[in-house]
């Protein structure tokens, strides 16, 4: 009731227009409108550092890692971040 979760990806034709940096600060606005007083995000995988980079810019931080629960097309089995941002 009081720590929020969201989930999203980006389409590949739409990554680097700031999609994601829009879909971001709306997460993080609708949660501080309702009156959540955190957001998690659980899977934000680590190889996937675009992502990694723009919810730290949001203010998030990595918590956690739950080791080799994502497999990776590329990279084989890779962690998943658990990322955090108090409101």
């Amino acid at each position: 009731s009081h720590v929020g979760t969201a989930s999203f990806m980006v389409s590949p034709d739409a990554r680097g227009l700031g999609v994601g940096r829009l879909l971001g600060e709306y997460c993080v606005d609708w949660h501080r409108a309702q009156g959540f007083r955190a957001i998690q995000f659980n899977a934000v995988v680590e190889t996937n550092t675009p992502a990694v980079r723009l919810w730290q810019s949001l203010g998030f931080t990595i918590i956690g890692t739950v080791p080799e629960a994502f497999d990776s097309r590329t990279h084989g089995l890779v962690g998943l971040h658990v990322m955090y941002l108090p409101l």
